[in-house]
Protein backbone atom coordinates (compact mmCIF):
# COMPACT_ATOMS: atom_id res chain seq x y z
CA UNK A 1 0.00 0.00 0.00
CA UNK A 2 1.02 3.29 -0.78
CA UNK A 3 2.23 6.18 1.84
CA UNK A 4 0.56 7.27 4.69
CA UNK A 5 -2.72 9.86 3.61
CA UNK A 6 -4.14 12.53 5.40
CA UNK A 7 -8.15 11.23 5.29
CA UNK A 8 -11.06 13.47 5.75
CA UNK A 9 -14.38 11.97 6.85
CA UNK A 10 -17.28 14.13 6.77
CA UNK A 11 -20.25 13.21 8.11
CA UNK A 12 -18.18 11.72 11.16
CA UNK A 13 -20.80 11.90 14.22
CA UNK A 14 -23.02 9.75 11.90
CA UNK A 15 -23.71 5.94 11.78
CA UNK A 16 -21.26 5.38 8.60
CA UNK A 17 -18.75 7.79 9.85
CA UNK A 18 -18.39 5.66 12.81
CA UNK A 19 -17.72 2.56 10.90
CA UNK A 20 -15.63 4.36 8.60
CA UNK A 21 -13.00 4.33 11.68
CA UNK A 22 -13.75 0.98 12.38
CA UNK A 23 -13.21 -0.21 9.35
CA UNK A 24 -10.15 1.43 8.64
CA UNK A 25 -8.37 0.79 11.67
CA UNK A 26 -9.36 -3.43 10.96
CA UNK A 27 -8.39 -3.18 7.09
CA UNK A 28 -4.80 -1.76 8.40
CA UNK A 29 -5.63 1.79 5.93
CA UNK A 30 -2.39 3.87 5.91
CA UNK A 31 -3.37 7.23 7.53
CA UNK A 32 -1.13 10.07 8.67
CA UNK A 33 -3.59 11.88 9.92
CA UNK A 34 -7.67 11.91 10.63
CA UNK A 35 -9.68 14.89 10.09
CA UNK A 36 -13.04 14.90 11.40
CA UNK A 37 -15.85 17.28 10.18
CA UNK A 38 -19.93 17.54 11.03
CA UNK A 39 -22.25 20.35 11.53
CA UNK A 40 -21.00 23.02 14.04
CA UNK A 41 -23.64 21.21 16.49
CA UNK A 42 -21.41 18.08 16.83
CA UNK A 43 -18.37 20.64 17.42
CA UNK A 44 -16.87 19.63 21.16
CA UNK A 45 -17.49 16.11 20.85
CA UNK A 46 -13.98 14.07 20.37
CA UNK A 47 -13.93 10.53 18.76
CA UNK A 48 -12.11 7.71 19.09
CA UNK A 49 -9.70 6.61 16.42
CA UNK A 50 -6.89 3.95 17.47
CA UNK A 51 -6.41 4.85 21.05
CA UNK A 52 -6.33 8.88 20.39
CA UNK A 53 -9.23 11.35 21.16
CA UNK A 54 -9.93 13.63 17.66
CA UNK A 55 -11.75 16.09 17.98
CA UNK A 56 -14.88 17.14 15.58
CA UNK A 57 -14.58 20.04 13.33
CA UNK A 58 -16.75 21.90 12.10
CA UNK A 59 -17.51 21.49 8.06
CA UNK A 60 -16.25 24.78 6.45
CA UNK A 61 -14.83 25.65 2.35
CA UNK A 62 -11.82 25.63 4.22
CA UNK A 63 -11.69 22.30 5.74
CA UNK A 64 -9.58 20.35 3.19
CA UNK A 65 -6.43 21.78 3.16
CA UNK A 66 -4.00 18.97 2.80
CA UNK A 67 -6.42 16.20 2.82
CA UNK A 68 -5.57 13.18 0.59
CA UNK A 69 -8.92 11.42 0.75
CA UNK A 70 -12.43 12.76 2.16
CA UNK A 71 -14.86 10.53 2.47
CA UNK A 72 -18.66 12.11 2.66
CA UNK A 73 -21.64 10.77 4.20
CA UNK A 74 -23.85 13.67 5.46
CA UNK A 75 -26.17 13.21 2.74
CA UNK A 76 -26.55 15.05 -0.69
CA UNK A 77 -26.75 18.97 -0.27
CA UNK A 78 -23.88 18.72 1.67
CA UNK A 79 -22.19 16.49 -1.25
CA UNK A 80 -22.89 18.81 -3.88
CA UNK A 81 -22.10 22.01 -1.86
CA UNK A 82 -18.73 20.79 -0.04
CA UNK A 83 -17.33 18.24 -2.20
CA UNK A 84 -16.07 20.54 -5.08
CA UNK A 85 -13.97 22.31 -2.33
CA UNK A 86 -12.20 18.97 -1.50
CA UNK A 87 -11.39 18.22 -4.70
CA UNK A 88 -10.59 21.84 -5.31
CA UNK A 89 -7.72 21.63 -2.73
CA UNK A 90 -6.47 18.61 -3.75
CA UNK A 91 -8.62 15.80 -2.60
CA UNK A 92 -10.13 12.79 -3.77
CA UNK A 93 -13.83 12.57 -2.99
CA UNK A 94 -15.31 9.16 -1.89
CA UNK A 95 -19.21 10.15 -1.75
CA UNK A 96 -21.65 7.71 -0.29
CA UNK A 97 -24.61 10.16 -1.12
CA UNK A 98 -26.92 9.58 -4.09
CA UNK A 99 -25.59 13.44 -5.44
CA UNK A 100 -23.15 12.42 -8.14
CA UNK A 101 -24.47 8.11 -8.30
CA UNK A 102 -25.93 9.34 -11.82
CA UNK A 103 -23.27 11.83 -13.27
CA UNK A 104 -21.41 10.60 -16.42
CA UNK A 105 -17.70 12.39 -15.63
CA UNK A 106 -18.01 10.19 -11.90
CA UNK A 107 -17.33 6.74 -11.60
CA UNK A 108 -19.84 4.51 -9.61
CA UNK A 109 -17.89 1.96 -8.46
CA UNK A 110 -17.83 -1.24 -6.21
CA UNK A 111 -14.73 -2.50 -6.44
CA UNK A 112 -15.14 -6.32 -7.05
CA UNK A 113 -17.27 -5.54 -9.91
CA UNK A 114 -15.73 -2.17 -11.85
CA UNK A 115 -12.65 -1.41 -9.33
CA UNK A 116 -10.81 -0.17 -12.88
CA UNK A 117 -13.43 2.88 -13.22
CA UNK A 118 -11.66 4.42 -10.06
CA UNK A 119 -8.69 5.55 -12.51
CA UNK A 120 -11.44 7.74 -14.86
CA UNK A 121 -11.98 10.00 -11.56
CA UNK A 122 -11.52 13.80 -11.89
CA UNK A 123 -12.00 14.13 -8.37
CA UNK A 124 -14.74 11.93 -7.15
CA UNK A 125 -15.94 8.68 -6.95
CA UNK A 126 -19.27 7.65 -5.93
CA UNK A 127 -20.14 5.01 -3.59
CA UNK A 128 -23.61 3.25 -4.82
CA UNK A 129 -27.05 2.65 -2.88
CA UNK A 130 -26.32 -0.01 -0.51
CA UNK A 131 -29.21 -2.04 -1.40
CA UNK A 132 -27.93 -1.78 -4.87
CA UNK A 133 -24.67 -2.70 -4.11
CA UNK A 134 -25.83 -6.03 -1.96
CA UNK A 135 -27.82 -7.21 -5.00
CA UNK A 136 -24.84 -6.97 -7.41
CA UNK A 137 -22.31 -9.00 -5.56
CA UNK A 138 -24.31 -11.58 -5.85
CA UNK A 139 -25.44 -10.84 -9.71
CA UNK A 140 -22.37 -9.42 -11.03
CA UNK A 141 -21.16 -13.08 -11.05
CA UNK A 142 -24.44 -14.85 -12.29
CA UNK A 143 -23.90 -11.87 -15.02
CA UNK A 144 -20.37 -12.79 -16.01
CA UNK A 145 -21.81 -16.65 -16.59
CA UNK A 146 -24.94 -16.24 -18.03
CA UNK A 147 -25.50 -12.63 -19.11
CA UNK A 148 -28.13 -10.96 -17.02
CA UNK A 149 -30.87 -9.01 -19.47
CA UNK A 150 -33.50 -8.10 -15.87
CA UNK A 151 -34.03 -8.86 -12.88
CA UNK A 152 -37.77 -8.74 -10.14
CA UNK A 153 -36.34 -7.86 -6.67
CA UNK A 154 -37.75 -7.05 -3.60
CA UNK A 155 -35.86 -5.43 -0.71
CA UNK A 156 -36.13 -6.22 2.81
CA UNK A 157 -34.49 -2.98 4.62
CA UNK A 158 -33.25 -2.85 7.61
CA UNK A 159 -33.83 0.32 9.74
CA UNK A 160 -30.54 1.66 10.13
CA UNK A 161 -30.83 2.37 6.90
CA UNK A 162 -32.85 5.30 7.71
CA UNK A 163 -30.57 6.30 10.57
CA UNK A 164 -30.08 6.47 14.33
CA UNK A 165 -33.71 7.54 14.85
CA UNK A 166 -35.10 4.78 13.29
CA UNK A 167 -33.22 2.53 15.63
CA UNK A 168 -34.43 4.15 18.48
CA UNK A 169 -38.36 4.08 17.15
CA UNK A 170 -38.26 0.80 16.57
CA UNK A 171 -37.12 -0.53 19.95
CA UNK A 172 -39.41 2.21 21.71
CA UNK A 173 -42.08 0.66 19.92
CA UNK A 174 -41.21 -3.07 20.46
CA UNK A 175 -40.86 -2.06 24.29
CA UNK A 176 -44.17 0.00 24.43
CA UNK A 177 -45.77 -2.78 22.75
CA UNK A 178 -44.81 -5.61 25.19
CA UNK A 179 -45.50 -3.30 28.21
CA UNK A 180 -49.22 -2.94 26.89
CA UNK A 181 -48.40 0.50 25.66
CA UNK A 182 -49.95 2.24 22.41
CA UNK A 183 -46.67 2.78 19.95
CA UNK A 184 -46.29 6.28 18.66
CA UNK A 185 -43.82 6.92 15.63
CA UNK A 186 -42.53 10.15 13.62
CA UNK A 187 -39.29 8.69 11.65
CA UNK A 188 -41.88 6.06 9.74
CA UNK A 189 -45.45 7.40 8.67
CA UNK A 190 -46.43 3.86 10.17
CA UNK A 191 -45.55 1.77 12.95
CA UNK A 192 -42.64 -0.34 12.27
CA UNK A 193 -42.52 -2.72 15.19
CA UNK A 194 -43.72 -5.88 14.33
CA UNK A 195 -45.20 -4.84 10.60
CA UNK A 196 -43.40 -3.94 6.69
CA UNK A 197 -43.85 -1.34 5.07
CA UNK A 198 -43.21 -1.06 1.01
CA UNK A 199 -42.17 2.31 1.13
CA UNK A 200 -38.33 3.12 1.00
CA UNK A 201 -37.74 6.22 -0.23
CA UNK A 202 -40.29 8.91 -2.09
CA UNK A 203 -42.85 7.70 -4.70
CA UNK A 204 -42.04 8.89 -8.50
CA UNK A 205 -44.67 9.59 -10.78
CA UNK A 206 -44.64 6.21 -11.67
CA UNK A 207 -46.00 4.47 -8.50
CA UNK A 208 -42.04 3.32 -7.94
CA UNK A 209 -39.74 4.76 -5.68
CA UNK A 210 -36.78 6.92 -6.10
CA UNK A 211 -35.24 4.02 -3.97
CA UNK A 212 -36.73 1.27 -6.30
CA UNK A 213 -35.67 2.76 -9.14
CA UNK A 214 -31.61 3.30 -8.07
CA UNK A 215 -30.86 -0.64 -8.62
CA UNK A 216 -31.88 -0.23 -12.38
CA UNK A 217 -30.22 3.18 -12.89
CA UNK A 218 -27.06 2.46 -10.87
CA UNK A 219 -26.85 -1.21 -11.95
CA UNK A 220 -26.37 -0.18 -15.82
CA UNK A 221 -23.21 2.25 -14.40
CA UNK A 222 -21.52 -0.30 -12.43
CA UNK A 223 -22.12 -3.46 -14.58
CA UNK A 224 -21.53 -1.14 -18.23
CA UNK A 225 -24.65 -2.47 -18.98
CA UNK A 226 -27.29 -0.52 -20.26
CA UNK A 227 -29.90 -2.13 -21.37
CA UNK A 228 -30.42 -3.76 -17.77
CA UNK A 229 -34.30 -3.81 -16.54
CA UNK A 230 -34.90 -4.20 -12.81
CA UNK A 231 -38.66 -3.94 -11.51
CA UNK A 232 -37.81 -4.01 -7.67
CA UNK A 233 -40.15 -3.27 -4.47
CA UNK A 234 -38.75 -1.98 -1.64
CA UNK A 235 -39.60 -2.56 1.61
CA UNK A 236 -38.63 -1.89 5.28
CA UNK A 237 -38.65 -4.58 8.13
CA UNK A 238 -38.44 -4.28 11.51
CA UNK A 239 -34.79 -5.52 11.82
CA UNK A 240 -31.95 -3.96 13.33
CA UNK A 241 -29.33 -3.73 10.77
CA UNK A 242 -28.62 -5.49 7.53
CA UNK A 243 -30.65 -5.63 4.07
CA UNK A 244 -31.86 -8.82 2.04
CA UNK A 245 -33.20 -8.88 -1.11
CA UNK A 246 -35.09 -11.69 -2.98
CA UNK A 247 -34.04 -12.22 -6.44
CA UNK A 248 -35.31 -13.38 -9.73
CA UNK A 249 -32.86 -13.15 -12.40
CA UNK A 250 -33.01 -13.76 -16.28
CA UNK A 251 -30.23 -14.55 -18.78
CA UNK A 252 -29.64 -14.28 -22.25
CA UNK A 253 -27.36 -17.63 -22.37
CA UNK A 254 -28.78 -21.18 -20.64
CA UNK A 255 -28.64 -21.47 -16.81
CA UNK A 256 -26.93 -24.37 -14.85
CA UNK A 257 -27.33 -24.42 -11.10
CA UNK A 258 -24.03 -26.24 -10.66
CA UNK A 259 -22.17 -23.23 -12.43
CA UNK A 260 -24.03 -20.66 -10.72
CA UNK A 261 -22.89 -21.91 -7.36
CA UNK A 262 -19.05 -22.36 -8.63
CA UNK A 263 -18.88 -18.28 -9.89
CA UNK A 264 -20.90 -17.47 -6.47
CA UNK A 265 -18.32 -19.63 -4.32
CA UNK A 266 -15.25 -18.10 -5.66
CA UNK A 267 -16.42 -14.32 -5.94
CA UNK A 268 -14.24 -12.27 -3.32
CA UNK A 269 -16.22 -10.61 -0.38
CA UNK A 270 -19.03 -12.96 -0.72
CA UNK A 271 -20.09 -16.77 0.81
CA UNK A 272 -22.37 -18.94 -0.42
CA UNK A 273 -24.92 -20.23 2.53
CA UNK A 274 -26.92 -22.44 0.44
CA UNK A 275 -28.51 -25.77 2.38
CA UNK A 276 -31.97 -25.28 2.69
CA UNK A 277 -32.21 -29.24 4.35
CA UNK A 278 -30.10 -28.49 7.10
CA UNK A 279 -31.82 -24.51 7.37
CA UNK A 280 -28.64 -23.12 6.23
CA UNK A 281 -29.49 -19.82 4.05
CA UNK A 282 -28.50 -16.26 4.32
CA UNK A 283 -30.17 -14.38 7.69
CA UNK A 284 -29.60 -10.42 8.20
CA UNK A 285 -28.43 -11.59 12.02
CA UNK A 286 -25.77 -12.87 10.90
CA UNK A 287 -24.13 -10.91 8.39
CA UNK A 288 -24.59 -7.87 10.35
CA UNK A 289 -20.75 -6.44 11.30
CA UNK A 290 -19.46 -8.75 8.38
CA UNK A 291 -17.60 -7.62 5.73
CA UNK A 292 -19.13 -10.38 2.83
CA UNK A 293 -22.71 -10.83 1.87
CA UNK A 294 -23.78 -14.23 2.25
CA UNK A 295 -26.40 -15.48 -1.09
CA UNK A 296 -28.28 -18.68 -0.84
CA UNK A 297 -31.91 -20.31 -1.83
CA UNK A 298 -30.40 -20.89 -5.17
CA UNK A 299 -33.14 -22.26 -7.43
CA UNK A 300 -34.17 -22.57 -11.69
CA UNK A 301 -36.82 -20.19 -11.28
CA UNK A 302 -40.28 -21.84 -12.00
CA UNK A 303 -42.01 -18.80 -13.77
CA UNK A 304 -39.73 -17.01 -15.52
CA UNK A 305 -37.82 -18.67 -18.60
CA UNK A 306 -34.34 -19.12 -18.46
CA UNK A 307 -33.83 -17.50 -14.85
CA UNK A 308 -32.33 -17.68 -11.35
CA UNK A 309 -34.39 -17.07 -8.13
CA UNK A 310 -32.06 -16.51 -5.38
CA UNK A 311 -31.76 -14.48 -1.56
CA UNK A 312 -28.61 -12.38 -0.36
CA UNK A 313 -28.62 -10.71 2.91
CA UNK A 314 -25.34 -8.27 3.51
CA UNK A 315 -24.45 -5.02 5.99
CA UNK A 316 -25.79 -1.81 4.28
CA UNK A 317 -23.63 -0.07 6.96
CA UNK A 318 -20.46 -1.91 5.54
CA UNK A 319 -20.78 -3.13 2.12
CA UNK A 320 -23.35 -0.94 1.10
CA UNK A 321 -21.45 2.05 2.52
CA UNK A 322 -17.76 2.56 5.01
CA UNK A 323 -16.55 -0.96 3.78
CA UNK A 324 -16.95 -0.15 -0.12
CA UNK A 325 -15.69 3.47 0.95
CA UNK A 326 -12.66 2.16 2.00
CA UNK A 327 -11.83 -0.68 -0.65
CA UNK A 328 -12.30 2.55 -3.07
CA UNK A 329 -9.47 4.54 -1.33
CA UNK A 330 -7.31 1.39 -1.12
CA UNK A 331 -6.99 1.63 -4.62
CA UNK A 332 -6.51 5.29 -4.81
Amino acid sequence: MSRPLHLAIVGATGAVGIELMHVLTRRGFPVSRLTLLASARSVGKTLDFQGEQIPVRELREDSFTGVDVAFFSAGASISKKFAPFAVQAGAVVVDNSSAFRMDENVPLVIPEINGDDVKLNRGIIANPNCTTAVTLMGLWPLHRAFGVNRVIAASYQAVSGTGAQAIQELRLQIEALAAGREPSWTVYPHQIAFNVLPHVDSFLDTGYTKEEMKMQNEGRRIMHHPGFLASVTCVRVPVYRAHSVAVNAQFDRPVSLDRAREVLSTFPGLRLVDNPAKNEYPLPLRVAGKDDCEIGRLRIDCALENAIAFWISGDQLLKGAALNAVQIAELI
